[in-house]
């Protein structure tokens, strides 16, 4: 009997919710990671408090995306050991359901490193954050979803192959950069002054980018799996 779509992708977010609170592998790994980025482009190109506002949302976007990416990949790493995932594909459970388990559970990974990233950039670039916490949080919150999304269907055809991770930067950045872009320049527009209404175009793009990158992943995850 098969279990529903809903309850399966709960037990597989609890599965990996509980392994990485027992081993912590993908979120201290990827902070650590982007925590690295982040410094090295503050060492690197922060002159006065008006660069900072230009240069600081794509330290942080750039930094999202190769951590994003690392820990989708690390993700999937543990279903690679042992034929992991060919038992979750032979489970009775819709194959829709390990699409948006996986996802959640990279989306709260990536949810504890942007909260850190967040408070290094304030912190690196010298800025006010409390101004803009609400509209950036936002922000990065509908760019980290078509971008999990993406990067999770394109991580579990990676598991199949050995230069895994080459493939997974090689096919995700190049459809998932509007959104990205989109998110970058919001972001500089509102460590520039600007309201929320002034960058309400670009969270309409980015909520469009999210509903065909999540609704694309559930559609083409069983076939692509099945191949």
């Amino acid at each position: 009997m098969k279990v529903s779509l809903f309850a399966a992708a709960l037990t597989i977010l609890k599965k990996d919710l509980a392994i990485e609170l027992r081993t912590g592998e993908v979120v201290l790994s990827t902070a650590l990671f982007a925590t690295l980025v982040t410094v090295i482009a503050s060492l690197s190109f922060y002159v006065d408090e008006q660069s900072a506002r230009q240069v600081a949302p794509g330290v942080l976007w750039i930094a999202v995306a190769f951590a994003g990416v690392l820990a989708m990949g690390r993700t999937f790493q543990r279903e690679r050991e042992n034929d992991a995932m060919r038992a979750l594909l032979l489970a009775p459970v819709p194959r829709a359901a390990i699409f948006v388990g996986k996802a959640l559970g990279t989306l709260l990974f990536m949810t504890v490193v942007e909260a850190l990233l967040v408070l290094e950039v304030g912190v690196l670039f010298n800025l006010d954050l409390l101004r803009v916490a609400g509209p950036l949080c936002l922000l990065l919150v509908l760019g980290t979803v078509g971008f999990v999304a993406t990067g999770t269907l394109f991580a579990a055809l990676g598991v199949r192959t050995r230069s895994r991770d080459m493939a997974l930067a090689i096919a995700l950045f190049p459809i998932t950069a509007p959104a990205l872009l989109c998110g970058v320049v919001a972001s500089r527009e509102l460590f520039a002054g600007a309201p929320l209404s002034e960058i309400a175009d670009w969270l309409r793009i980015l909520v469009a980018t999210d509903i065909a990158f999540v609704t694309v992943g559930l559609l083409l995850f069983e076939p692509l799996m099945n191949d």
